[in-house]
C-alpha cells in the first residue's frame, strides 16, 4: 500500500514537472518569436519553436540529476509527442494573442 502511494506521487510529480516545463517553454518561445519575427509569415518563429522543443530534453536530464525523478531514460514516443504538442499549443495561442493585439515585446 505504501509503495503504491510513493509510485503514484512520483508519477504525479513527473507529469506536473514535464507539463510545467513544456508550457513555460511554449510561452517563452512565443515571446521570443514576437520579438524576433516580422509577422505571421516569418519562418524564424517556427525555428524558435523547434529550438524550444529540442532544448527541453537536456533540461529534463538536468532536473533529474538535481534530484527530481523524471525517468528520462523511459521517455517514449508518446512522451516526446506530448512535450512537442504542449509546447506548440502554448506557443501558438500566446503568439496569436501577441500578433492580434499588436503588442511589442
Amino acid at each position: 500500500m505504501a509503495t503504491d502511494t510513493v509510485e503514484r506521487r512520483t508519477a504525479h510529480v513527473r507529469g506536473v514537472t514535464v507539463t510545467a516545463i513544456a508550457c513555460l517553454a511554449g510561452v517563452a518561445a512565443a515571446l521570443i518569436s514576437a520579438a524576433v519575427a516580422d509577422g505571421a509569415g516569418d519562418t524564424l518563429a517556427v525555428y524558435v519553436l523547434a529550438s524550444a522543443v529540442i532544448v527541453q530534453f537536456p533540461i529534463h536530464r538536468l532536473i533529474e540529476t538535481a534530484g527530481i525523478e523524471l525517468d528520462t531514460d523511459d521517455f517514449g514516443v508518446k512522451d516526446y509527442l506530448y512535450v512537442a504538442f504542449m509546447t506548440f499549443a502554448l506557443w501558438f495561442v500566446c503568439w496569436a494573442i501577441l500578433l492580434t493585439t499588436g503588442a511589442s515585446v
